[in-house]
């Protein structure tokens, strides 16, 4: 472990890292010795026990909508190591760095390069993990949990006694929407489908309708809010579902290769504006207040994440295609 008094310095050390150097599916990942990534004056040196994926690695895996390609390389990806979710302890600290020492037990988030042994991160980026979780726990928490806040609290302004719907409730944001939900004092109806029911309903849903089996619709329940996280109903369809000035946040939407979920997007902030009800959508940004905001929610046991499968860093491609097949049940984990 790296003395914190002396300069950090990785220059000429090597670490495995999960890399893809071109856009395409899960075949194109590869396990590679890569440089370990500098540490700056404000940024912490993570050695990485476990990283979680999202769906947004998919979309850089992939380069799809083609639209992201804007951002992330037209002909080939700019940033080649996946992850942005990751728990580990850490190895060194930059100069400015008060918060960590070396040893400490930490999760956090940045954009990319977390599927590695080691991962450069602003201090401002990481919170202590609470000692009631695993690094897996800790791992998981990241984007998901951050929408699924961000959505319900600043989106959906959701107060206690609020009748909450959640479309998509057995994924990655749906089961920290479920949780945190609860915790603002809502009562929680959580969509899935058959398998799922049981693992929704142990999470703390009030009621739980599996699609396959009832119609959303013909149930006749109105709601003051609903996060979409599905994305798989007309607009006209889920403002059936709300109040008269009820609120519809949309997360997710069709996967189309060119644009993706911004048609839908752009139909429901134009709808808004000629109906009582309010349609929005949003993309969700890590804070260091919202960090701490759900750190403190899983250290006081509120909020658990939910784990479908833990993979072995040799098996990322693996852990890649599972994600990619869109059935997760909970976060996807990937031990480094």
């Amino acid at each position: 472990m790296t003395d914190p008094t002396t300069p950090v310095t990785t220059k000429d050390m090597t670490m495995q890292a999960i890399t893809h150097r071109s856009y395409g599916t899960a075949d194109v990942v590869e396990l590679q010795d890569v440089d370990t990534p500098a540490v700056g004056p404000a940024d912490v040196l993570v050695a990485v026990r476990a990283a979680s994926l999202n769906y947004a690695d998919w979309h850089r895996l992939t380069g799809t909508p083609y639209l992201i390609r804007l951002q992330s390389g037209l002909r080939r990806p700019e940033r080649t190591i996946l992850g942005s979710d990751a728990a580990g302890i850490v190895e060194a600290v930059g100069s400015n760095v008060a918060r960590f020492a070396p040893g400490d037990a930490v999760f956090g988030r940045r954009a990319g390069g977390m599927l590695a042994e080691y991962a450069s991160v602003p201090e401002t980026q990481l919170v202590h993990k609470p000692a009631n979780v695993t690094f897996e726990q800790a791992a998981a928490v990241g984007v998901a949990a951050f929408t699924a806040l961000q959505g319900l609290r600043d989106k959906g302004h959701v107060q206690p006694g609020d009748r909450v719907l959640i479309k998509g409730a057995s994924g990655g944001v749906g089961t920290f929407a479920v949780q945190i939900a609860k915790s603002f004092g809502a009562h929680v109806t959580a969509v899935c489908s058959t398998p799922n029911v049981d693992t929704v309903r142990a999470i703390g849903a009030d009621e739980v309708i599996d699609y396959t089996r009832q119609d959303l619709i013909e149930g006749g329940q109105r709601y003051d809010v609903m996060l979409d996280i599905a994305g798989n109903q007309s607009l006209s369809e889920c403002r059936r579902l709300l109040q008269r000035d009820g609120i519809y946040v949309l997360v997710g939407g069709p996967k189309g290769r060119w644009l993706g979920p911004i048609p839908r997007l752009i139909r429901a902030l134009l709808l808004s504006l000629v109906v009582s009800q309010t349609l929005t959508s949003f993309t969700s940004h890590e804070t260091a207040e919202d960090l701490r905001v759900l750190r403190d929610l899983i250290a006081a046991g509120t909020v658990t994440p939910v784990i479908d499968r833990t993979y072995e860093r040799s098996e990322a491609a693996d852990a890649l295609r599972y994600l990619g097949d869109g059935h997760a049940r909970g976060k996807i984990i990937v031990s480094m």
